[in-house]
């Protein structure tokens, strides 16, 4: 950690892109958070960052991001634009000399997470992701309960995600299917969240083998990707993510020599099946403010007061499974 991380009394946040994500996830918890306070906001659009400030309480508004970056009140920096802006804003902060928090996915391949990566590690300051399942409570209970061997040793992990086809009109796409902003289809958007939980859960995934595809025709993005890969620990897992099935479906099962714990990846429900046939089902609801719990792991992070568990070391990981998912689809 720099010494003037260490010597914050406050962090004082100033966001870059304050969007949809930041209006209820994001930016109100930079407020609530203990030790943290919500200083600036920037957008593009003058207009838009003066409104968010008014609604927000926030003191100051910037439409360029360089002015945001420099002022003097800001100490810490919350990249929270599509990912195609992810590496320049992280740089610009990097440059700086003040911690970075972006948005998920880090970014939208590999390669740009590790010049994030290095380019933090040259200035010396801290570089988080906003992975925030990380520190959600559900999550931390399934880790404690892995943790506690309650289903024995884990064997292999299976992953199901599927939702219908989205139709838009040409021209209006979101960002999140143009791969020039995002890094592919919904799948980086949506699965990232899953790949990422399950390194947080059992490790890092080594060997990656899939398929990516469009299977309905529309749009210019994979909409489904399959996969087998082998987490480092030696524990084996597939999964499917499909955008364009005739239902709604989000299901993680991790399976041990003891037992099963079965979970969604962005609903509070957790099942844990015991060996004898025992079922317990726990509702865990999130918090108001979903990504409140990871940033004030940020802000004790920053105050020398605990570790945050997502980095751009871990997210990273997430990148390289996904380019690794995704490369033969592109490069066609």
């Amino acid at each position: 950690m720099n010494k003037e991380a260490s010597d914050m009394e406050k962090v004082r946040w100033g966001i870059i892109g304050c969007g949809d994500v930041t209006e209820v996830k994001s930016g109100p918890a930079l407020q609530k958070a203990e030790g943290s306070e919500l200083v600036a906001v920037m957008r593009r659009n003058g207009a838009l960052a003066e409104d968010y400030a008014r609604r927000h309480g926030v003191a100051k508004w910037y439409d360029d991001a360089e002015a945001l970056v420099n002022d003097p009140d800001v100490n810490a920096i919350y990249v929270a634009t599509p990912p195609g802006f992810h590496r320049e804003y992280t740089l610009l902060a990097a440059k700086a000399g003040k911690p970075v928090y972006v948005e998920k996915p880090m970014a939208r391949n590999h390669a740009e997470c590790q010049e994030m990566i290095a380019a933090c590690e040259e200035a010396g300051v801290p570089l988080f992701v906003a992975y925030y399942r990380r520190g959600l409570p559900k999550f931390v209970e399934i880790k404690r309960l892995l943790d506690s061997g309650v289903i024995g040793d884990v064997r292999f992990v299976q992953s199901t995600y599927t939702q219908p086809m989205r139709a838009y009109q040409d021209g209006l796409e979101p960002w999140r299917i143009q791969p020039e902003l995002s890094g592919g289809g919904l799948f980086v958007d949506l699965a990232s969240h899953a790949l990422d939980v399950l390194d947080f859960l059992l490790g890092p995934i080594g060997e990656v083998k899939g398929f990516a595809s469009n299977q309905s025709g529309q749009q210019k993005v994979e909409d489904i990707v399959t996969t087998s890969y082998a987490f480092e620990s030696g524990v084996m897992g597939t999964g499917v993510w499909s955008f364009s099935s005739h239902k709604h479906l989000d299901l993680n099962e991790i399976v041990g020599s003891r037992g099963k714990l079965s979970f969604s990846t962005f609903s509070g429900d957790l099942r844990i099946e015991s060996a004898d046939g025992t079922v317990e089902e726990v509702e865990i609801p999130n918090p108001p403010h979903v990504q409140q719990p990871l940033i004030q792991t940020m802000v004790d992070d920053l105050s020398g007061l605990g570790r945050c568990p997502s980095t751009g070391i871990s997210a990273a990981r997430t990148n390289r499974v996904m380019d690794e998912l995704l490369r033969d689809f592109y490069r066609a």
